[in-house]
């Protein structure tokens, strides 16, 4: 098969890299296409996935028209001289537009039920659409769903083995507690008139929780100068080593939270879209994230705290964790099986 894949985000290169590499052993073929946005190619590179930059995207509501015309036609040319058999994406909408001027199968998927304006832009042109089973938004007869998250397609254990070599990198005996705190940019269109951390709780965090442990910044856009020193400097691709041995993840980033809790680390979010998330829902009945709004942040924090203070966090999380994986399907199985026989 010739397969045509549009990569817009980094976590979408850990959706798709596995499944990439399994299918290719097969001798299946790659068209890829990724848009410059943070660490995107890098991570492309890394994992020695050819692709074509897209570009960085428009800014402003005139600029993000413009880009998508002129995105749609880059990818049509592109398109045009692979032909590809089909098109993948999750929530793509340059995928689904040149899919169907060109009259071919594209499939989606999807964990984010608050993208509205990707949702409208998309689903109309795309012919299946894949999500969890716990995915609350409805898409009609197009709308298909699995038993897992698309997290699972990198963060299983058959895909991955954290190494604790990281603990060294990062100056840190094999039992000191630290914790990963993540800022994001809300610059993304699902991020429009929504909100996380407040700049006075951000200190308040970093300043409480380094009473508990060694704390470290990841962060999307700058972080203020003063709190520079707790910058966590790391290759992106080492970031999960880092969270599987973390004692306690906060920030505001939804991906993080899921990938914490996957991996068996006490998560907590703080946004003011993410908590009614189906994803975050049933990641609750297994009680492995907690999840508040930004006028709760201090709630957050005291969690945060309790989780710092009880020794058995870390344990509690990990029998938490192996009993949600007993539950699911290998993903990236699921997909190949879908792709292989749409």
């Amino acid at each position: 098969m010739r397969i045509f894949i549009d990569i817009g985000h980094p976590a979408h290169v850990h959706y798709f890299r596995n499944f990439i590499k399994i299918m290719e052993s097969k001798g299946h073929k790659f068209f890829i296409t990724a848009r410059d946005k943070e660490m995107t190619h890098y991570l492309l590179n890394h994992y020695n996935i050819k692709f074509v930059s897209r570009g960085k995207g428009g800014k402003g509501t005139l600029g993000k028209i413009f880009n998508i015309i002129k995105t749609d036609y880059y990818m049509y040319k592109l398109s045009k001289r692979f032909d590809p058999n089909i098109f993948l994406s999750f929530g793509s909408l340059y995928t689904a537009h040149v899919s169907k001027l060109l009259r071919k199968y594209h499939i989606a998927f999807d964990d984010t039920e608050h993208a509205k304006y990707e949702h409208m832009l998309y689903v109309p042109f795309t012919d299946e659409i894949y999500t969890p089973k716990w995915f609350f938004k409805n898409f009609g007869a197009k709308h298909k769903k699995f038993n897992g998250l698309m997290e699972l397609t990198y963060l299983h254990p058959k895909y991955f083995q954290p190494n604790e070599s990281i603990l060294d990198t990062l100056n840190l005996s094999t039992n000191e507690p630290f914790v990963i705190i993540r800022f994001v940019s809300w610059n993304a269109s699902h991020d429009i008139g929504e909100s996380g951390l407040t700049k006075k709780m951000k200190y308040k965090l970093v300043k409480e929780l380094s009473f508990y442990a060694k704390v470290f910044i990841s962060s999307e856009g700058d972080i203020p100068t003063d709190l520079n020193q707790y910058s966590i400097n790391i290759p992106p691709e080492k970031m999960h080593d880092v969270l599987a041995f973390a004692s306690l993840y906060i920030g505001e980033s939804p991906t993080m939270t899921t990938e914490s809790a996957l991996l068996g680390t006490p998560a907590i979010c703080i946004s003011s879209w993410a908590c009614n998330c189906g994803n975050f829902r049933w990641l609750k009945k297994y009680d492995l994230i907690y999840c508040f709004e930004p006028n709760n942040e201090n709630y957050a924090l005291d969690k945060a705290i309790s989780i710092l203070k009880d020794n058995r966090s870390k344990m509690d999380w990990l029998e938490n964790k192996n009993k949600y994986l007993n539950h699911v399907i290998d993903v990236n199985k699921f997909i190949i099986n879908k792709v292989e026989n749409y």
